[in-house]
């Protein structure tokens, strides 16, 4: 009797980069299942010099669950999940696991999870669908110039939402502000000069430099510990920044 063990990834984590426990059972079993050749998991393994067979893409849950539990009685078998995430398949498997009076062992197991912030590159990848050829026109017609009103509106809402007390609501709101700082990122990516052309990588990246420059207390040698000194120097560095800027 052997193992069947669901390696669960996520989509948002190089698929390379998985836990040892979870490399260590993909390189012990004796096969390994996917429904799709070209998951970038399933690259990723067969890159590292380990064979993957494919199952096909036209199997319900109950019948994928049915040879994937078969398989097991007689190797260890491992299924290396799809990118979305294979829905039904785990009851599917639970269903006919039940049915047997010697089934064989089952696991799930981890080999990456999402880290803080991690949904927001799926924020990204959506408003990259909406810009793109085939997406939505009208989010496609957009400009900084159309989208100006929105971003007072959202903003406005979203200082309403706070005094209202309604946190839910408050979560909300700063979602449609964060839209919106993706939909000018997304835009400038677009614009037709190169000089005007920037990216929501570039507004990171600028936000982090600033926040690591005004912050010398906590990332250098500045000696803020009040509320109030560390609000005197991000204005005294703010002012120099200011002023170095006008210099050029």
């Amino acid at each position: 009797m052997g193992r069947l063990s669901l390696l669960v990834t996520s989509p948002r984590v190089a698929p390379g980069l998985m836990s040892r426990s979870a490399w260590y059972a993909v390189e012990s079993a004796s096969v390994r299942l996917s429904r799709d050749l070209t998951e970038p998991l399933v690259d990723a393994v067969v890159e590292s010099g380990l064979s993957v067979d494919a199952v096909g893409e036209e199997l319900s849950p109950p019948e994928l669950a049915r040879l994937l539990v078969d398989r097991s009685r007689e190797c260890d078998v491992v299924w290396l999940g799809s990118s979305d995430a294979d829905p039904g398949l785990t009851d599917a498997i639970a269903s006919e696991v039940s049915r047997l009076e010697t089934p064989p062992e089952v696991e799930m197991v981890v080999g990456s999870w999402d880290v803080p912030g991690s949904r927001l590159l799926d924020a990204v990848a959506v408003m990259d669908r909406l810009r793109s050829p085939g997406g939505c026109p009208w989010d496609a017609k957009q400009t900084h110039e159309s989208l100006a009103k929105y971003l007072t509106e959202e903003a406005a809402e979203t200082v309403e939402a706070i005094e209202s007390g309604d946190r839910e609501h408050l979560a909300e709101e700063l979602g449609d502000v964060l839209l919106q700082v993706l939909f000018h990122a997304r835009v400038a990516e677009d614009a037709s000069e190169a000089d005007e052309r920037f990216d929501i990588d570039d507004v990171a990246g600028g936000l982090v430099a600033k926040l690591v420059r005004r912050h010398p207390h906590v990332f250098a040698d500045g000696d803020a510990s009040t509320p109030e000194e560390v609000e005197e120097a991000w204005a005294r560095i703010k002012a120099q920044e200011k002023a170095d800027r006008s210099a050029r």
